[in-house]
């Protein structure tokens, strides 16, 4: 199978949070030694069309609440409704960027607001649109004995990687995140230049900028 990795389950533990409980998988994968997380909520062992989100990892969005990308509000909603069904798995890749990693990701940041969008500030660093690779996912979901899933995503990428590795995906269920003032061109040019499955709004949020300071 293309991108296979081997992944082995290092340690999992109980993880109560205000969406639900779930058990919080460690899994280090032997292709490059990189660590990934599932979190599981119910039985879905041997489960049929269990409830999955791939979300890889986005510092800015996840932990900071950034209003650039859509990535944040994404997870949230993702767990959300896997704690509304009482069973799912969100598989968290260590993947920053799109693969590119944090101090490029920031580069990148710097081009977008030189006029670049989120693609062609990419090409300039010298990398391709999107490097990531569901390799680590495929072999997660099947370490957990998942028999076939409901994607939650955007993304006709992540559907055919894993058909292509072997995963059976019953369907594609739709994450759609409201644009502001702030996402909007990154949302937009996910749907132009990556064929994201994005509704944008012709009249986004208007961004949040602080007060201006008195002189």
């Amino acid at each position: 199978m293309p991108n296979e990795s081997e992944v082995e389950l290092v340690v999992n533990a109980r993880v109560p949070t205000a969406t639900g409980e779930f058990q919080l998988c460690l899994y280090h994968d032997g292709k490059d030694s990189q660590e990934h997380l599932a979190l599981v909520m119910g039985v879905v062992r041997q489960a049929e069309g269990v409830l999955v989100r791939l979300h890889s990892e986005c510092f800015t969005g996840d932990v900071l609440q950034s209003l650039r990308c859509d990535c944040g509000e994404q997870l949230r909603r993702s767990l959300e409704l896997i704690a509304a069904e009482g069973a799912g798995v969100l598989v968290y890749l260590r993947q920053e960027g799109r693969g590119i990693g944090l101090r490029d990701k920031l580069l990148a940041y710097n081009l977008q607001d030189g006029g670049l969008d989120t693609v062609d500030a990419n090409l300039a660093l010298g990398h391709q649109a999107d490097e990531r690779d569901y390799g680590a996912a495929a072999a997660i979901l099947r370490q957990l004995q998942v028999r076939s899933i409901r994607l939650l995503t955007n993304n006709p990428h992540k559907l055919d990687a894993l058909r292509e590795m072997g995963v059976v995906v019953l369907s594609r269920i739709p994450l759609q995140i409201d644009a502001t003032g702030e996402n909007a061109a990154y949302l937009q040019a996910k749907r132009t230049r990556m064929n994201h499955w994005i509704n944008v709004d012709s009249n986004p949020t208007p961004p949040i900028r602080p007060p201006a300071r008195e002189r």
